[in-house]
């Protein structure tokens, strides 16, 4: 009897049977394009063995122009078939189906040759499109058919037609890119034909015995977007153009409305593609914040969907559904959602992989294959760079003993884990603290190692983290001062005027902490869907709320200030950060950039501007909390390094960056690898 009934039972979609409800989603890892195809075939084949259902490729461009930028992977030549024909291969073997997404990113293409309905620029790109004519449109038609061949020719199950996101069909759809009036223009009919002509042209290509998945815009989330009547006759118009699947896209890129960060309640827009559960034959895949089989189970059971789309659960843990199957669920390595090594990697033009699982993409390179000979490792500190060292370490077989001064696993996650918006780190820390009780290590809580106890050790890896710096400010020293420590760990009271000194990562952490009155919005999706302006699709065209957002009130008033003159988060999350931005600016936060701290008295924060000094005033607060950055706690390295020993320092110890749990994870997963 499994705990996941409906996400484990088969789906027949006639001509062939997916073996679950689970549909690994289209992401974009930049692996194609270093041309590495046995890595890139290794990637997919381990998320079919881990029991994925349908595995979607990242997007393929169907001609140059439709690239996300030059150079995009794509299906152009013989070669190129031969090349994906080695993934395709490698996928059957281990049980799995896979169809290739085919993506045209039309004006949302980084590049001088990008094309579009109008000649409208996005926000997202420098370039400006060409508006098409009717035999470019006609290219483009020919091209997604002819990229849908190639696709079937490579040994793919299927395709998946890019129609949401903003990209370039999703662009011909509304009158916010569209502004045409010829018969792609004009009325809905027109806008939407460009679409079902694509849908029609490739079934008429590839035959009726192949997946045809159509990517569909359910909420645009931008201004003049589709309405819900709009969806749904689009829906019922690609069924009859020959689609075997619905699948459900969520908001353009361009929306100032978050759709994938941590910070969106989990299955936060499952309700809307319930709506069109009904209103075609089709099978239905819903997508958008489902990271675990409980979650996916009562999506599909409570008939949102017939299909769960999850995409970056499958970085963080290939063998997600093997695991659930096995009704070992809490062995999921969750995805917390931060964007961090997957996200920001792949608009940073890097090789996309995961904050909790290195491995992802890099699976033929950082392997944790089994020691011949085993060796005794002393870890100082169950942070993540120590824990992920001492699970991989573990693995491979060493005997493993790990130290930490606090009572718990988890370093500064346990500090992460309480702001608003970051609840996905509780799971992360109950994860690590799971994994450490079914291993053989030796885990020694509440215990301040010193040089002494480390003797007779094969290997000592310190991973002791961070230690706040000093800002060195007259009178920090005043009972009205606290550090962000003493806010997040210790939980002193605060009063109901802030000054935050630092606004970096950890300053708009606790801002967002202090600003916070009552539940947070990511744990309550009515409240969240208020406080970022989303409406009902079916009563407000694009899903946006006339009224605009609606946050609650703030719990504090808060000035957050740096000595930058730059504008306050720059240095935050690529794909994240506006969004930690609006947030603060919807709570009433302050942000004042080129400040000097001249000294903190009784009243408050006496600061001044630039290098002169100028505009000397006190900012009237009952609390300084300073969050001006850290420092490397290397004390208990240094210690061993003068009585001539060699430890390996990683993580926080080994560079004092904000919070950097990505690399301090990478870091001690690669030495646990090589040692």
């Amino acid at each position: 009897m499994t705990s996941y009934p409906t996400l484990l039972a088969p789906l027949d979609l006639g001509f062939t049977t997916l073996k679950n409800r689970v549909l690994m989603g289209s992401m974009h890892t930049g692996l194609e394009e270093r041309g590495d195809w046995p890595r890139v075939a290794e990637f997919y084949a381990e998320r079919a063995r881990g029991g994925a259902a349908l595995i979607v490729t990242g997007g393929m461009a169907p001609n140059p122009e439709g690239g996300v930028y030059p150079g995009a992977a794509g299906l152009y030549t013989d070669e190129d078939i031969a090349n994906h024909r080695i993934v395709t291969d490698r996928v059957h073997a281990e049980g799995g189906k896979i169809a290739m997404q085919i993506l045209h990113a039309g004006r949302y293409a980084y590049g001088p040759d990008c094309v579009s309905a109008s000649p409208i620029k996005s926000p997202i790109s420098p370039f400006p499109p060409k508006e098409l004519d009717e035999d470019g449109i006609q290219k483009q038609i020919a091209d997604f058919a002819t990229a849908a061949v190639r696709a079937k020719e490579a040994g793919y199950d299927g395709v998946e037609v890019m129609g949401s996101e903003g990209y370039f069909l999703n662009q011909f759809l509304v009158t916010h890119t569209n502004k045409r009036e010829d018969r792609w223009g004009g009325s809905y009919e027109n806008r939407m034909r460009l679409p079902i002509e694509v849908v029609k042209a490739v079934r008429a290509a590839v035959g009726p015995e192949f997946i045809i998945i159509y990517r569909l815009s359910m909420i645009d989330l931008v201004p003049n977007g589709s309405t819900f009547d709009e969806v749904v006759q689009l829906a019922k118009e690609i069924e009859k153009a020959g689609a075997t699947i619905i699948n459900t896209g969520i908001g353009w890129h361009e929306a100032r409305i978050p759709t994938i960060a941590t910070s969106v309640p989990r299955a936060a827009f499952t309700w809307v593609t319930k709506k069109l559960m009904g209103q075609v034959s089709l099978p239905i895949i819903t997508s958008n914040r489902i990271n675990h089989p409980d979650v996916a189970e009562e999506v599909l059971a409570g008939g949102a969907a017939d299909m769960v789309s999850m995409a970056r659960p499958f970085l963080a843990d290939p063998d997600f559904v093997a695991k659930a199957a096995e009704g070992r669920a809490g062995d999921i390595a969750p995805c917390i959602a931060c964007n961090q090594a997957c996200l920001d990697h792949t608009f940073g033009g890097k090789i996309s992989t995961c904050l909790v699982n290195p491995r992802a993409c890099y699976e033929t390179e950082l392997r944790y294959d089994m020691i011949d000979t085993p060796k005794s490792i002393a870890i100082v500190g169950a942070g993540p760079a120590g824990l992920s060292t001492a699970l991989v370490a573990d693995e491979r077989g060493h005997k493993v003993t790990l130290f930490d001064r606090a009572d718990q696993v988890g370093g500064q996650l346990n500090m992460a884990k309480k702001i608003p918006g970051k609840e996905e780190f509780i799971g992360l820390v109950d994860w690590y603290d799971r994994m450490v009780a079914a291993s053989d290590i030796d885990l020694q809580l509440g215990k301040e190692v010193t040089a002494d106890d480390l003797d007779g050790f094969d290997e000592v890896i310190i991973a002791t983290g961070v230690i706040p710096r000093d800002p060195g400010i007259d009178g920090q020293g005043s009972d009205n001062v606290l550090s962000y420590i003493d806010v997040l760990r210790h939980e002193v009271p605060v009063g109901d005027r802030v000054a935050i000194i630092g606004a970096g990562g950890i300053g708009f952490d606790v801002a967002e902490f202090l600003t916070q009155a009552g539940e947070s919005p990511t744990e309550n999706l009515e409240e969240w869907l208020a406080e970022w302006g989303v409406a009902d699709p079916a009563k407000a065209r694009g899903g946006l709320s006339p009224d605009g957002p609606k946050p609650e009130a703030p719990a504090r008033h808060v000035t957050l200030m740096q000595r930058k003159a730059k504008a306050l988060g720059k240095g935050l999350g690529k794909t994240t950060g506006w969004i930690h931005r609006a947030t603060l600016k919807m709570k009433g936060v302050e942000m004042v950039g080129g400040v000097n701290y001249e000294r903190i008295t009784d009243e408050g924060l006496m600061v001044s501007t630039g290098e002169a000094r100028e505009d000397p005033r006190v900012i009237e607060v009952d609390n300084v909390i300073l969050c001006a950055g850290q420092v490397s706690d290397r004390s208990l390295a240094d210690a061993l390094e003068a009585r001539g020993k060699t430890p390996h320092v990683i993580g926080g110890a080994d560079v004092a960056a904000e919070l950097d749990a990505k690399r301090a994870i990478d870091q001690g997963s690669r030495l646990a690898a090589s040692l």
